[in-house]
């Protein structure tokens, strides 16, 4: 199964929980991706993309994720499982906790993928997120402010899960 993680290479908690992501898939081989020299067609090509992106300002994308969304939704991801994770702070922002989150999943499922990976909000104190349904965040969201001692255990659930969804083994 062709795999792909994607996020910023320069924000640094994002970077954070992608090499531990990366570390919980292995031995698989992954493709490790900075989303600034992105090529939205080629992704389309993988059976799993993984992204990550932390949530900016009021609950908004980041500027290289926000600049790439009309590629997106000009791409057919029909074929790709995508997962997403992403950070956020709850205390300071209850009222959009890990918006991005929410955000990418509403991109890339408008386009086709199928959206796995999704996330207990167990654990979590906040307001609203766009990121919620059904009861359940639409992807991994990791708290580094205030919860950062959870991530690893949080991160090794969620990878198991989306290696259960897509059928792969440990």
């Amino acid at each position: 199964m062709k795999t792909a993680i994607v996020y910023s290479h320069k924000a640094n908690k994002t970077s954070k929980a992608a090499k531990i992501i990366i570390e919980a898939l292995k031995p698989k081989q992954i493709d490790n991706i900075d989303v600034e020299n992105l090529d939205v067609k080629k992704l389309s090509k993988y059976d799993l993309v993984i992204l990550g992106s932390p949530s900016w300002f009021d609950g908004e994308l980041a500027v290289y994720w926000d600049e790439l969304v009309p590629e997106i939704e000009d791409t057919d991801f029909s074929k790709v499982n995508v997962a997403i994770f992403g950070n956020a702070d709850q205390v300071n922002y209850p009222e959009n906790f890990g918006d991005a989150v929410g955000l990418l999943a509403d991109v890339f499922q408008a386009s086709g993928a199928k959206v796995i990976g999704m996330a207990s909000i167990e654990g979590y104190n906040f307001e609203s997120s766009q990121a919620l349904r059904e009861g359940m965040f639409t992807g991994l969201i990791l708290d580094f402010e205030n919860q950062s001692k959870l991530n690893k255990t949080r991160i090794s659930s969620w990878v198991g899960n989306i290696l259960q969804e897509v059928n792969l083994k440990h």
